[in-house]
């Protein structure tokens, strides 16, 4: 890789990562479609770890809150706080997190087709249209319930296909359960901080066991980049998705996996 490859492919995951356009289809299909080497797995995990360090500088305030809640409740057993909202994110991402250790291989493997990635964002894209144009955006997650929470958490567990975005599936859910845009965003936010704190666990065990490395000034960029990009895009998108809904986040999927069908 240069350093022009990996700030572009930096910038691009930081910004798909927090859109419901699917950032494991971009970093998947930009590579291959400019002619551009595999960025490898050492690289992937830096860009994942700057857009964690974006979301959690973001949302810095809840996390403590949420942190020193949990805390409180294991202790009193009693959801007082933020503690219900902590424990919402650890349960939700149970489903993902065993979906994710059975079939890893299946996924990382059989599933990075082009066909798969095309039908996932036109198929999740249009379920995504439907939960916004008929979702009753009146709770946010701060009035959620364990029915919620289950339903969110399953949905995540479609993510492990690609094509399909973790933002846009539990966005989606979100909103099919009665939640406003923005609470499902936010929601949506907090619940990547566990599963890429996961799937980085699990790519790590996989860089030590033989996954070439890239140098430590190339994994740099690509870490300060994808933080920079995903802050920005966290801050852009909260403060205007009011306004402009799903929209044109379904547009570009359907137009994205048009063109993937049509090219291959």
């Amino acid at each position: 890789m240069t350093y022009l490859q990996a700030l572009v492919l930096a910038l691009l995951q930081g910004i798909t990562e927090w859109l419901p356009i699917s950032s494991s289809a971009h970093l998947i299909l930009f590579p291959a479609l400019v002619g551009w080497p595999d960025q490898g797995l050492g690289f992937d995990v830096a860009v994942h770890v700057g857009s964690l360090a974006a979301v959690m500088i973001y949302f810095r305030t809840d996390i403590t809150a949420m942190a020193r809640d949990w805390g409180r409740s294991v202790v009193t057993r009693r959801l007082e706080g933020e503690a219900r909202l902590a424990w919402a994110v650890l349960l939700a991402t149970i489903p993902v997190g065993l979906a994710g250790l059975a079939f890893k291989d299946v996924v990382e493997g059989a599933m990075r087709d082009p066909h798969v990635l095309a039908w996932a964002l036109i198929g999740f894209g249009v379920l995504l249209w439907a939960a916004d144009a008929r979702g009753r955006r009146v709770r946010t997650e701060r009035q959620l319930t364990w029915k919620d929470v289950v339903v969110i958490g399953f949905a995540q567990a479609l993510a492990l296909i690609p094509g399909t975005s973790r933002s846009g599936i539990t966005m989606t859910a979100g909103l099919a359960v009665g939640w406003t845009r923005e609470a499902s965003a936010r929601f949506s936010f907090l619940l990547a901080i566990p599963v890429i704190v996961l799937a980085g666990g699990l790519d790590v065990v996989d860089i030590i066991e033989g996954e070439a490395r890239q140098p430590l000034p190339l994994l740099a960029t690509g870490f300060l980049a994808s933080a920079v990009s995903a802050y920005l895009c966290i801050w852009a998108f909260l403060a205007f998705i009011r306004r402009i809904g799903m929209g044109p986040f379904v547009l570009y999927r359907i137009a994205l996996g048009g063109l993937l069908l049509a090219v291959f």
